[in-house]
């Protein structure tokens, strides 16, 4: 499955075979049609298993972040260094939208994938609010929408003009302004991280 998401971020689903697959795997195109029934089947377990692998490793990088503003933090540094290092995030991405019309499997997967990411958020946001760091008179769930859409948009200009636009920065300033919103007037220095934020 890694050697086919690869294939399949290289050079697209239609530009990618089974007999491509199975030679860059090192395998048979029969010990594929073993595991799976054809190349959408393929696909969708892949993409599958690579949104499993994306989501742990999240989970696993701020479970032990006691500071909410400061997870928000580090998911959004994870996502401008995966979006950096990984063209199987742009593949995912670019997948996501085409999904819409033509593959319900794909698109309930990823509509499902959506709603744990901002699940996660809304977590992180009601705990900050629990803990006295965030404003209670917002919404969590819409909140989460708008940082969650925040990232999402970051990545899809960045992915257009990778050289024209900063995905670390434009995150950074993201997550600066997404928390000088949230956070209460007493914690937003702190969320900050002390910085003064200078127009240019």
């Amino acid at each position: 499955m890694a050697t086919a998401i690869d294939c399949f971020a290289r050079s697209g689903y239609a530009g990618t075979s089974i007999d491509r697959i199975a030679r860059a795997a090192g395998v048979t195109k029969g010990a594929l049609y073993y595991h799976f029934r054809d190349k959408e089947e393929l696909l969708f377990e892949s993409v599958k298993e690579r949104i499993g692998a994306w989501e742990r490793f999240v989970v696993e990088r701020v479970a032990g972040l006691e500071d909410p503003a400061e997870a928000l933090r580090e998911i959004a540094r994870l996502c401008a260094q995966n979006a950096l290092r990984d063209n199987h995030r742009r593949f995912v991405l670019t997948l996501m939208v085409e999904a819409l019309d033509v593959n319900a499997a794909l698109s309930a997967e990823f509509r499902e994938m959506l709603r744990r990411f901002r699940s996660f958020h809304r977590h992180l946001l009601r705990t900050g609010q629990e803990r006295g760091v965030f404003r209670t008179d917002i919404d969590p769930a819409v909140a989460a929408e708008t940082f969650v859409g925040g990232i999402l948009g970051a990545e899809i200009q960045h992915y257009q003009e990778p050289d024209a636009i900063d995905i670390a920065r434009l995150l950074e300033s993201h997550v600066d302004q997404f928390l000088a919103w949230v956070s209460l007037p007493q914690a937003r220095r702190r969320a900050s991280g002390g910085k003064k934020h200078v127009r240019s």
